[in-house]
């Protein structure tokens, strides 16, 4: 009897892959970068050496979490001896807190803009991997045993990660303090 190929457990296909998950590699290339044309490369990047990795998938994680991992591999590859770029979260400011209601005025929209302006001037201080962390368990909500397997750290280590980067964005947007 032949030996079956060895795939992945979840025997996704390239296509598979990219059409499930592209989406999703975007929206975080975006969150990690900051800005549409550098997420467009990174996620394209990650997605090409998925595709080329994929026979070596070994279906241990989730495949989100593997492509997380590439994803934010890619990144801090990028990223080690640049200086720091700016991260943009995703929050959707142009919406009322609970999604519903009247449009925001011209005067809450410049608070708003100017609340987004100091928040990616906050994520400035953190390093590539605060970030990378930060992102992925506040903005994609995964859980902490997820960023440790998509960073390829020990969950101790993004802990503290996250640690070090709640503490710095607290100093750094400590003027809001007052208006909450």
């Amino acid at each position: 009897m032949p030996d079956a190929p060895t795939a992945p457990s979840s025997s996704l296909s390239a296509e598979e892959l990219v059409d499930r998950y592209h989406r999703r590699i975007y929206a975080l290339a975006l969150d990690l970068t900051g800005n549409h044309h550098d997420a467009e490369d990174l996620s394209q990047e990650v997605l090409i050496k998925a595709c080329e990795s994929l026979d070596s998938y070994r279906g241990d994680a989730k495949p989100f979490t593997w492509l997380y991992r590439i994803a934010v591999n890619t990144y801090l590859n990028r990223t080690r001896g640049r200086t720091q770029q700016a991260t943009t979260l995703q929050d959707d400011f142009e919406r009322t807190s609970d999604g519903v209601g009247a449009p925001p005025t011209t005067g809450e929209r410049a608070e708003r803009r100017q609340m987004q302006d100091h928040i990616e001037a906050a994520l400035e201080v953190l390093s590539p991997r605060e970030r990378s962390a930060f992102v992925l368990k506040h903005e994609h909500d995964l859980r902490i045993k997820d960023v440790a397997a998509s960073m390829d750290v020990a969950t101790g280590t993004v802990k503290s990660l996250l640690y070090r980067a709640t503490r710095k964005l607290r100093d750094e947007l400590a003027f809001y303090r007052d208006q909450l």
